[in-house]
């Protein structure tokens, strides 16, 4: 906004149309970053710099890691920077299985040939005897 306003378009037109209030542009435009996102900055680039360094650790090592580099914060608050950003241990995540993954090929020859029209009643009779695997 303060691109149109050295236009020479007034700031209280913009404001009302893109239909936000003056002041808190006037308080943004005093303050753009807020000492709360800069240390949520800080402490994201902590927890990064730990991750990068060592990849194998999860959010509770990591948190050990930048509170000794000088950002304290609470377990729960890495939990939510790391898992925010993808940052997860190199291990013990499990891949999912199942919806979403690719389809194999059939496992049984298709002697109907997915034609399922009979000539007459009692004809073609079609019944399903798989069984699914339980875990």
């Amino acid at each position: 906004m303060s691109e149109l306003a050295a236009d020479g378009i007034p700031v209280a037109v913009t404001c009302r149309v893109l239909k936000i209030a003056r002041q808190p542009y006037y308080r943004w435009l005093a303050r753009p970053v807020t000492s709360a996102e800069q240390v949520a900055a800080y402490r994201a680039n902590a927890l990064f710099d730990a991750h990068r360094d060592d990849p194998e650790f999860g959010y509770r090592f990591l948190v050990d890691e930048a509170r000794d580099a000088g950002q304290p914060m609470a377990d729960r608050t890495a939990w939510r920077i790391c898992s925010g950003n993808g940052w997860w241990s190199a291990f013990g995540k499990r891949k999912r299985r199942g919806k979403g993954g690719k389809v194999g090929p059939p496992v049984h020859d298709d002697l109907v040939r997915r034609d399922f029209t009979a000539d007459g009643p009692n004809r073609l009779w079609l019944a399903d005897i798989t069984k699914q695997p339980h875990r």
